[in-house]
């Protein structure tokens, strides 16, 4: 898969909207897998199902004519990335109409203990671009791994790191996150 998308990025890159019309077929299965793992750690009646998230992403990827594809693990940042925003604009906007402080989410995917609390997305996304702006290598990594649903190795393809690495920075990132949660301010 990897080859083919490559290539097929490649020919995106070069203006070639076949292409783009191409990656859905080749990255859906994936990208439909990695949507429903994150819609899973999220609460039970959330309305934003994986096939939802997944075709929110592809639209948005595909109004844009061309962008400078480096490479397959530069597509599943991006990718990440835009789940992100999806999942945060999801959430703000319910937050809304409901006016409850937005969406809860737990940090399962974060994996640190949470004593039974929840989190609204929002603040996790506050709380991500600060580590961010701390340390870009583990925002990514936090990215990939929360809002993507890749697994160490996969990140550490993605990021063209170590496992080693990217378990390092994960669990302190992990700690970060769950520090910076728990403070209200």
């Amino acid at each position: 898969m990897t080859t083919a998308l490559t290539k097929l990025l490649s020919d995106w890159r070069q203006g070639d909207l076949t292409a783009r019309d191409r990656v859905i077929d080749v990255v859906y299965p994936e990208l439909r897998a990695i949507a429903s793992r994150q819609l899973a750690a999220e609460r039970r009646n959330h309305t934003l199902q994986p096939t939802a998230l997944v075709n929110e992403a592809y639209m948005r990827l595909t109004g844009v004519e061309r962008v400078d594809w480096r490479s397959s693990s530069h597509f599943v940042r991006i990718v990440a990335r835009l789940m992100r925003e999806i999942l945060v604009d999801h959430a703000r906007r319910r937050g809304a109409v409901k006016r409850d402080g937005g969406e809860q989410v737990t940090l399962t995917g974060v994996d640190v203990p949470d004593n039974g609390s929840d989190i609204d997305v929002e603040r996790l996304d506050g709380a991500l671009a600060r580590l961010e702006q701390l340390d870009a290598d583990k925002g990514r990594i936090v990215e990939l791994r929360y809002f993507a649903g890749l697994t160490i190795d996969e990140t550490a393809q993605a990021l063209e790191m170590s496992p080693a690495t990217v378990k390092r920075h994960w669990q302190a990132a992990r700690v970060w996150l769950h520090e910076a949660l728990k403070d209200p301010g």
